[in-house]
């Protein structure tokens, strides 16, 4: 535990790159079937949109980033529309750090699911929140997806999807389309200054580098020969898996056990 702590590592072939534990964020997409979360995740990896849809059970990608010579870490948990297993999502839940809910604008029921799924989260992360009093911060878009369709397919008003983030400073509403690739880097872009992560994570505003260059990727003084004034790059890992549901577990035990400990260190300092 107090390795996990300490550093998550990344590692798969020769690409072993090591990120401080207080870089390290979990970002979760959730929404209904067929509503184009992958498609919104793809964009965000790799700037493509792939036509084929193919049912998601759960993907998971991590994508690793040299900011200023800081390195950072982003896993991306891709969850399926029908979660066949509540415990599972729930875990996602609460391993993760931002939130992106997933709606099509020509579907009404994806709406609710969005609405169903914001009141979850907040439900299951203030049961968390209240055992290791963290910050109530929850960095979270609701995203209406297939804005490129006719308005006469819509089923959702704008207004409905603002009213769901209405009064929360931390939760932002953006109508995009994964298709044309529209709103996608400015919805990402808000997100992450929400969360308080660089801005540089977003896709437009990184050098996107090869997995050749794993061995020095990690170093301060990294650059790129073709490009002097950039300094912030990302790069996907191929061999990334998702952390078992043991280690998950283990996680979340460990940062309710670390906050009661210091809490408790508190306590004892005041008397």
């Amino acid at each position: 535990l107090q390795d996990q702590a300490m550093m998550k590592t990344m590692s798969g072939g020769n690409c072993n790159l090591n990120v401080p534990a207080k870089n390290s964020y979990r970002m979760v997409v959730l929404g209904a079937s067929r509503v184009g979360k992958s498609s919104i995740v793809s964009r965000f990896l790799n700037g493509r949109f792939e036509d084929q849809y193919t049912p998601t059970i759960e993907d998971f990608h991590r994508k690793v980033y040299n900011i200023r010579g800081d390195m950072y870490q982003l896993d991306i948990l891709d969850t399926s529309g029908n979660h066949p297993f509540p415990a599972m999502r729930r875990l996602s839940i609460l391993t993760g750090d931002v939130f992106i809910l997933v709606f099509s604008l020509d579907n009404r029921e994806s709406f609710d699911e969005v609405k169903r799924l914001q009141k979850q989260i907040l439900e299951v992360k203030s049961c968390l929140k209240n055992k290791t009093k963290e910050s109530a911060d929850l960095p979270m878009v609701i995203c209406g997806n297939k804005n490129d369709h006719s308005e006469i397919f819509r089923k959702v008003r704008t207004d409905e999807g603002e009213n769901l983030v209405s009064s929360d400073e931390n939760c932002a509403y953006f109508e995009v389309s994964a298709k044309k690739n529209t709103n996608v880097d400015e919805m990402f872009y808000v997100l992450f200054s929400m969360a308080k992560l660089p801005h540089e994570m977003s896709p437009s505003l990184h050098r996107k580098i090869s997995i050749q260059y794993s061995d020095t990727f990690q170093q301060k003084s990294f650059r790129m020969r073709r490009v002097k004034d950039m300094d912030a790059y990302g790069m996907i890992s191929p061999f990334a898996r998702r952390p078992s549901v043991n280690s998950d577990l283990k996680y979340i035990k460990s940062k309710v056990l670390r906050e009661g400990q210091s809490r408790e260190r508190e306590k004892c300092t005041v008397q």
